[in-house]
């Protein structure tokens, strides 16, 4: 693969099958191709597939569709985007017989999501209320004061009749930040996540379901800690699934727990689940089916509420699901899932068999794919850890290669043996250029039930790093690694082991790349969004219950010992993890060494690139640095050019295109 195809490769975002079973609807994301496409957001488009795989295009083109829904007679679909003169995203509507896409409401403000009641005559969605329309006209006499988490506004529920769209749409009374809404399947009562602010911090601790009346009173409450996840009414409105936490210092939602709705008792099915919980769907008003992820790879399994079984539906090992959906009366089940040679598509699950549905990447078939698979080893302490490993396209045994490791976020994550190729981890082109690739799941990962992934808790880079050194020991000792050539990416939380692995553990790493990663754990408590979930899920303590605890465990304290060439790079606009973290290590390290160190920001990004240029932009810059240092005798003060060629690109593509016209 080149990096061009990493980054441009097609996949499936969501897949919704209609009430009947016989189609699915799905969104098609089809980034924009660098150096032909303005700059911009990956198009998303509307595509439907049959349950023989013939599928077909409905809405194509320069187009982003989100927030699939089916009618409740399965004639059309409902979706999100902004469209023609649109100012804001709207909701519309298409009939899957043929015709046009139809606004069926529009608000002035974006709207987010919505739910359709079951007699397809009421829709609520959820949006931030009309803009001030003074705003704009202030902003042009230059009064632009901002007021840092006082001025942002709350999100609102909206009924909307859909007998009478000329009617405006009735804001409902509810004193909190709403997440997100679902009818009630048989009764005009509204399923609501909210929170008491829309800071994201208080969506990560402190959000709650509640069954709701369409007039805003609260009918029922149900008492959760911790973060929260998907929450599925049953057909017969009697229990209310959700994916939750065991508490508030459970650094994942992954719990699932079932609700009667109408007295608020919870109970865990699968207590003590080894993994965790994904994704849920009702196939009856007494089953339950869920996805569960656990070690690197994923299940799914089927509750009876009558009996408390539970009954293996696809066992560990044959893909890993992202989601899934159902038809009425769970007879259809359509999944979305990768495995290792493809990325995300949609198959049909039945009879525990798996038939894939659809073909985003016919080239695909043309690529040489590497191994890859899971592995074991075990850290100094003697906790069995995994990963998944990639060899070189032309590996040979006892032959040692050069290794890339790409470290995952969170640290509450975890990478599974599936389509892992994107722009900040081009595998299959690394593979191809002669590297070795290692994803390790380090303690505190997610998939292996709530105490491993509570292992790194107030031990910030201690055990948990000391886990990707292990790894190197193991790999080596497997034959397969130069240790002498080993080097070391990844973003935010990944990006804090690039940095530790540059300072605190500079010995074992000859090239490390940093993405919106932490460097100074005193000033990220201070300019992140997400304080509280820091205290709860990982430092448990604040910055001033131990200064010096928390400055030691920062890579800044130990820019003495960086011996590791270190490219640093950030979304200019990035709120989890400020700029600033990385200015701070650039600027220790400059001053203080003699050390390579480069530092790229790109304008417009946050907290990963969204958008194709600056991947594409990312990836080369990383893997040409990976190349300089772990290949060759580029060492030293020695540093690669710091441009890129992208106008020689540019100018070739415009020539390329001069003459097809």
């Amino acid at each position: 693969m080149t990096l061009e195809q990493t980054v441009t490769a097609h996949y499936v975002g969501s897949s919704v099958v209609s009430p009947d079973g016989q189609l699915t609807a799905y969104t098609l994301v089809k980034p924009r191709t660098p150096y032909e496409d303005e700059d911009g957001s990956h198009y998303v488009e509307l595509h439907l597939v049959d349950n023989q795989g013939n599928s077909r295009p409905f809405i194509t083109g320069k187009v982003s569709v989100s927030s699939l829904q089916w009618s409740p007679d399965g004639q059309s679909i409902f979706y999100l985007a902004k469209r023609n003169d649109d100012e804001y995203t709207s909701i519309y509507r298409i009939p899957v017989d043929g015709g046009e896409s139809v606004q069926v409401i529009s608000h002035k403000n974006n709207i987010s999501s919505f739910s359709l009641n079951s007699e397809g005559d009421k829709l609520v969605f959820v949006a931030k209320p009309e803009k001030d329309k003074s705003e704009k006209k202030l902003e042009k006499k230059g009064f632009k004061a901002e007021v840092y988490e006082e001025d942002i506004q709350f999100n609102h529920a909206y009924q909307v009749n859909l007998n009478n769209l000329e009617e405006s749409p009735v804001v409902i009374d509810i004193d909190a930040h709403v997440l997100s809404a679902q009818f009630h399947p048989g009764k005009d009562h509204l399923l609501l996540r909210t929170t008491p602010t829309p800071h994201i911090d208080d969506n990560y601790t402190t959000s709650e379901y509640g069954i709701y009346r369409l007039d805003g009173e609260r009918v029922q409450a149900f008492k959760t800690e911790g973060k929260l996840g998907e929450a599925e009414w049953s057909p017969d409105g009697k229990y209310v699934a959700m994916i939750g936490a065991e508490d508030k210092h459970d650094p994942a939602s992954g719990r699932l727990f079932v609700a009667h709705s109408s007295n608020g008792k919870m109970t865990e099915y699968v207590k003590d689940y080894a993994g965790h919980v994904k994704a849920i769907e009702w196939l009856s008003d007494s089953q339950l089916a869920y996805i569960g992820h656990i070690g690197t790879s994923s299940e799914v399994s089927v509750i009876d509420l009558k009996s408390d079984k539970v009954e293996s539906r696809l066992p560990l090992g044959e893909a890993v699901l992202r989601d899934f959906d159902v038809s009425v009366g769970g007879k259809n089940m359509i999944a979305t899932l990768s495995r290792a040679d493809h990325p995300r598509e949609v198959y049909s699950m039945n009879k525990d068999q798996l038939k894939r549905l659809t073909q985003s990447n016919p080239w695909l078939e043309n690529i040489a794919m590497p191994k890859q698979e899971s592995i074991k080893y075990t850290a100094r302490d003697g906790l069995e850890l995994e990963g998944i490993l990639i060899y070189p396209i032309d590996y040979k045994k006892n032959q040692r290669y050069p290794l890339i490791m790409m470290v995952h976020g969170g640290p509450e994550a975890h990478i599974s043996n599936e389509w892992l190729d994107r722009y900040s981890y081009p595998i299959k082109y690394a593979a191809g250029h002669g590297f070795a690739v290692f994803l390790p799941n380090y303690r505190g990962s997610t998939g292996r039930g709530v105490e491993f992934s509570k292992k790194g808790q107030a031990d910030y880079a201690g055990g948990e790093f000391n886990d990707l050194v292990d790894a190197i020991t193991h790999l080596a000792d497997e034959g397969v690694v130069d240790k002498a050539r080993v080097g070391i990416t990844g973003g935010s939380y990944g990006g804090y082991a690039s940095a530790w692995a540059a300072t605190a553990l500079s010995e074992h790493f000859a090239a490390s790349v940093m993405f919106v990663g932490i460097s100074n754990q005193l000033s990220k408590f201070g300019t992140t969004d997400i304080p509280k979930e820091m205290y709860n899920v990982h430092a448990r303590k604040y910055p001033w219950d131990n200064w010096m605890w928390m400055l030691e465990r920062s890579p800044i304290y130990h820019t003495d010992k960086a011996q590791t060439p270190l490219l640093i790079m950030h979304g200019k606009n990035d709120t989890r993890v400020h700029p600033a973290q990385s200015m701070e290590l650039y600027r220790y390290i400059k001053t203080r060494t003699d050390t390579p160190v480069r530092l790229v920001y790109y304008p417009g990004e946050g907290h990963g690139n969204r958008k194709a240029p600056a991947q594409l932009d990312y990836a080369q810059r990383l893997m040409r640095w990976m190349d300089f240092y772990l290949k060759g005798d580029n060492k030293g003060q020695q540093i690669p050019p710091y441009e890129l060629n992208h106008q020689a690109q540019l100018e070739k593509d415009g020539k390329e295109q001069d003459a097809e016209e």
